[in-house]
């Protein structure tokens, strides 16, 4: 018998609580009845919905599972709606769930939020003129501190009212991240248009100290890359950049706000939210989810995009797989994403979020009836 591997599996809130289950049934038939590895499964519930029954975020079970005997993290949305119509918040004003994404962020030294923006074959983009071979990227932001840290609080007094957020940059966080983003380059294939492995650091030094800092610690490390080329661009000027002439980049580096802005963006190139998976990565641990949060509005409708909860899924097991040596994760992984690329290119079956453009006519899928595809192609 192969080696266990645990994942414990957070379906979260909204259309989490649909999108996960596909992912579970994907990896449940991939292994199949594999002698060489084995999923264990740990399912526990988290997030408003459950903060709305219990006055938790998740259960004591839940966490201590989750931060000390996963091998793997499987995140859904986090973010309910309460009977008023209002987002869930806790006491101290912070989402339902709070503690489950950035606590776990912080607390397992997650430092490198990982976002591949690939269009495949059969996505429509809104880029005139682009197609799947000019876009494939992978955008890598710090992920512990800069405004996302939670230095922040509010003054109301009687002449005056106002909030603060203090965005702390570290040399030591700025040092680790430039790495992981060297070191993915060095991996990569290079820029679609020209097959160049670059880095680009994405910042605001022009204006902001603590940017000043990242780039001179990017600078600092690349000089230890030799085969990879550093590359620059202020964070207002790459979303015009990248949206002219986004075959030019191929790992992107950017401090938190930043990172989580223009991947956002990114992922309006690729197809939208629903196709981006992401990872959120430390030395010894790390979380996967899709970047789509919870979506409320259609939970519950069938119309949700399962193919970033299992692009997600594929970054897990290609993660495991390199974590501890292991070929079968890696394989598996491959299997997922290549029956996704052949479900996408043949444009038939797909989500109502991926009917435009030229696939305006096709009748949208149901959520189920997507993963269906998927299973069938990869075991086909």
């Amino acid at each position: 018998m192969g080696r266990t591997y645990k994942i414990a599996v957070l379906p979260g809130d909204g259309i989490g609580r649909e999108v996960i289950p596909e992912a579970r049934r994907v990896m449940v038939e991939a292994f199949g009845t594999s002698e060489l590895i084995d999923l264990e499964f740990h399912e526990f519930e988290c997030g408003g919905e459950y903060f709305l029954k219990t006055g938790n975020e998740w259960s004591e079970e839940a966490e201590v599972f989750t931060k000390t005997e996963a091998d793997a993290i499987l995140l859904g949305g986090i973010g309910a709606k309460g009977p008023d119509g209002n987002t869930v918040r806790r006491p101290d004003g912070n989402l339902a769930g709070y503690s489950v994404v950035i606590g776990l962020r912080q607390e397992l030294d997650l430092y490198a939020n990982v976002r591949p923006v690939k269009l495949y074959e059969g996505v429509p983009t809104p880029l005139a003129g682009k197609g799947p071979s000019d876009i494939d990227m992978v955008i890598v932001r710090e992920n512990t501190e800069g405004l996302y840290y939670p230095a922040r609080g509010r003054f109301s007094e009687p002449d005056r009212n106002f909030a603060y957020d203090l965005r702390m940059i570290t040399a030591k966080a700025s040092e680790r991240i430039a790495r992981f983003a060297y070191d993915l380059a060095k991996d990569r294939n290079g820029a679609p248009v020209d097959k160049v492995k670059r880095v680009t650091c994405v910042d605001k030094s022009n204006l902001l100290a603590g940017c000043q800092l990242f780039r001179e610690i990017f600078d600092k490390i690349g000089e230890k890359y030799k085969g990879v080329t550093k590359d620059y661009a202020y964070v207002d000027a790459w979303t015009l950049l990248v949206v002219r002439k986004p075959e030019y980049y191929d790992v992107v580096v950017a401090p938190n706000a930043f990172g989580d802005i223009i991947s956002d963006l990114g992922g309006a190139l690729v197809g939208g939210l629903g196709m981006i998976p992401s990872g959120n990565i430390g030395d010894k641990h790390a979380v996967f989810e899709p970047v789509h949060g919870s979506a409320p509005d259609i939970a519950g409708t069938g119309q949700a995009n399962p193919i970033a909860a299992l692009l997600s899924t594929a970054m897990m097991l290609e993660w495991l797989g390199k974590k501890f040596e292991d070929k079968g994760p890696v394989k598996t992984a491959g299997r997922i994403r290549g029956a996704i690329e052949e479900v996408l290119r043949e444009g038939k079956i797909r989500t109502q979020d991926l009917c435009l453009g030229e696939w305006a006519g096709v009748k949208p899928s149901m959520t189920q009836q997507v993963t269906d595809e998927i299973i069938r192609k990869m075991k086909g």
